[in-house]
């Protein structure tokens, strides 16, 4: 048997995909291998990789991917023979793709439309399902009422709880019910402002079955955030925790409700514990078991698709956020994204860590009920033991994750090979990865599972660019627009960018889930003023991602547009930076930004690190210095360098890399 060591370096792609598979054969057939060896094994078959033969494929489809995955389904259904032709049709023939949505995830309606779309008012308005009646909670509950539901779990207990499909859809008509029984109306806002747990999923799906609209808050947000969001969506009431402990510390969240003087609050909190005087209930606010109802039976209220269900915010923190809604079409958006790409089967274990004010919150819950799975959440903190624990006795199938948890349980130590061997797909969103850090999520699995990486936002209601499993892998890479979308990715110049070329992504409209209006902001100048437009005269709607187009029909995220600098001349983006930052021993998180002084034309680079070793800061700025010489440019200087102990990110988790921009030029001034 060939050792690590012996591997000689294949000159050819094909002879280095192959050494590749071979390799892993090996460790799949039970061989022991330190990770680190299996870095260097992959570090030395692809050393003579060339940029025209695309990043290095480190998973393949095997013949269940081939067979029974859900792409290959519908791909043998209708004939096609390669991905890019199934692609072709779901842009091209709109119509066709997604009344197949529809009949594949079951997606119900009370009244069917006449029609799938009528784009009588232009592209950038269409009119889907035109005619349709609907509530797209009663396609949440397609299942049989004895499969689970959901599956929590919590740091504070070793125990695992189960509600099966009739308990959550009797609890959410208790909440629809109980909305009600105490006043509220067709199309009022309730704001939730909780943890995501089997509670928060019902309250969420109650609000929008009573025919209400679902306001949807991050319980990290501080009252002063909280109150503008309250305001900005004119939210009737909220449903909110006394408390919940994390990490040991207790957050108390009606306290935070009463500091911002929202409307009346729902307060959950235990029966038999502290009562009204104990949490000191305002008046006008109860106790969550004093609001459900006890009829158990209710008839959906009924609107039209494009009625809203959800109000969502962006996710930064400065500024007014834009409130962007949802309608009962969105999740059918959020189903076919994770059946397609993510791959979700029925009865199967999707966790993905999130909160319900974050788009992944409603995303995770639509994607998993509709397509009859099984949703796995956790009460703690997702970066340690605890969780990764939860993921292994819940027999998570489907594991959605953000780059800076992957990194986090790599310098912890967690998770054993094979640990998790019941997943069969990793899904990352949030920001850009780096390809170390999943090259190391991906051994955990044996390399049975590949991380398909998922970039999209609010205003998609899902992803725009993504990975499937009928395609070769390679971490922190992307290799399709997901299915029903088309992007054009166009370089500073508005010419289509060429491969190795930086360049902004515009989405090509229309696609069920793009949002068609704003709350609190001009849509069409957010989305498409000065937006560059088809030759065809067909318009393009502006996201504001960089995306470069790589050989071997690979994407790779760069970053937000407006993260990219120039730094002597020559543009670089922050991710780049970061991403060879990132490599130092001592740095845990970084950031990348650049200044520019008052009278001054040249930017300067400033560089934020999070350790975990004592260093100094100056010794850190020339070993800095020194790496992103090697690996990207001489050209680049350091001009500062602050080492803090923390990094300021959205609920998202991205990061808010404006706010260190203007955090360091008002120490300046």
């Amino acid at each position: 048997m060939q050792k690590h060591h012996d591997i000689t370096a294949p000159s050819y792609p094909a002879e280095q995909d192959h050494a590749w598979l071979e390799y892993v054969k090996e460790i799949q057939g039970g061989r022991q291998v330190p990770f680190a060896s299996q870095l260097e094994a992959c570090q030395r078959i692809f050393q003579n990789r060339r940029a025209e033969d695309g990043p290095p494929r480190i998973w393949f489809p095997g013949e269940y991917e081939k067979s029974s995955s859900n792409i290959a389904a519908l791909m043998d259904d209708r004939g096609f023979e390669t991905y890019q032709d199934l692609h072709r049709w779901s842009v091209e023939r709109r119509n066709e793709f997604w009344e197949t949505v529809i009949r594949l995830t079951g997606y119900l309606f009370s009244k069917d439309p006449e029609q799938i779309l009528d784009l009588s008012h232009g592209k950038t308005n269409p009119a889907w399902l035109p005619e349709a009646m609907l509530n797209c909670v009663d396609s949440c509950f397609g299942a049989k009422p004895d499969k689970v539901a959901i599956i929590s779990g919590s740091e504070n207990s070793p125990e695992l709880t189960r509600m099966t499909y009739g308990e959550l859809e009797k609890l959410v008509n208790r909440v629809s019910n109980g909305l009600m029984e105490h006043g509220y109306q067709h199309g009022d806002r309730i704001a939730l402002y909780m943890p995501m747990t089997p509670l928060c999923v019902a309250a969420y799906l109650g609000i929008i079955r009573a025919g209400c609209q679902a306001v949807s808050i991050a319980d990290s947000f501080s009252p002063q955030e909280l109150k503008s969001r309250m305001e900005i969506s004119a939210a009737k009431g909220i449903i909110t925790v006394h408390a919940y402990s994390r990490s040991g510390k207790m957050i108390r969240l009606y306290e935070k409700v009463k500091e911002a003087g929202t409307g009346s609050a729902i307060v959950i909190g235990s029966q038999d514990g502290p009562g009204r005087s104990e949490i000191g209930l305002r008046k006008g606010d109860m106790f969550w078991h004093e609001f459900v109802s006890d009829n158990e039976s209710i008839e959906s209220a009924i609107s039209a698709p494009d009625a809203i269900i959800n109000i969502l915010f962006s996710s930064g923190t400065t500024g007014t956020p834009k409130a962007i809604p949802w309608n009962h079409l969105t999740p059918l958006k959020c189903a076919s994204d994770g059946f397609f790409h993510q791959d979700i089967h029925p009865g199967e274990v999707v966790a993905w860590p999130t909160n319900i004010g974050w788009m992944m919150g409603p995303w995770l819950i639509f994607a998993t009920l509709i397509n009859k799975a099984t949703m796995a959440l956790y009460e703690g903190n997702p970066a340690g033991e605890g969780f990764t624990d939860f993921v292994g006795r819940s027999k998570v199938n489907m594991l959605g994750l953000i780059p800076s948890l992957v990194a986090a349980w790599r310098h912890q130590g967690l998770i054993r090979q094979s640990e998790w061997a019941n997943i069969r797909v990793f899904s990352s969103t949030g920001e850009p990865s780096n390809f170390e850090d999943y090259f190391w999520l991906m051994s955990r699995t044996d390399f049975r599972a590949p991380v398909i990486e998922y970039m999209g936002g609010t205003e998609i209601g899902g992803g725009y660019l993504t990975g499937s499993v009928v395609q070769p892998a390679s971490p922190a890479t992307f290799t399709t627009p997901a299915l029903g979308l088309d992007i054009l990715i166009l370089n500073s110049k508005g010419d289509v960018a060429v491969f190795g070329e930086d360049g902004e992504a515009f989405l090509i409209p229309p696609s069920i889930g793009l949002s068609q209006g704003l709350l609190n902001a001009d849509h069409d100048r957010v989305y498409y003023e000065n937006c560059p437009v088809l030759p065809d005269g067909d318009p393009l709607r502006r996201h504001g991602d960089q995306v470069c187009r790589l050989h071997g029909s690979f994407y790779a995220a760069k970053g937000r547009v407006d993260d990219t600098m120039n730094l002597g001349g020559i543009k670089v983006s922050s991710v780049e930076l970061e991403t060879v930052i990132g490599l130092h021993e001592y740095v845990v998180e970084c950031a990348a930004v650049s200044v520019l002084q008052e009278g001054e034309s040249l930017e300067r680079l400033i560089v934020y690190a999070v350790v975990n070793k004592d260093i100094s800061k100056d010794e850190l700025q020339l070993e800095l210095s020194g790496l992103i010489s090697r690996k990207l440019n001489p050209l680049f200087k350091i001009r500062d360098l602050i080492i803090t102990g923390s990094l300021p990110k959205t609920p998202s988790n991205k990061l808010m890399r404006r706010e260190l921009r203007n955090q360091y030029m008002e120490k300046k001034v």
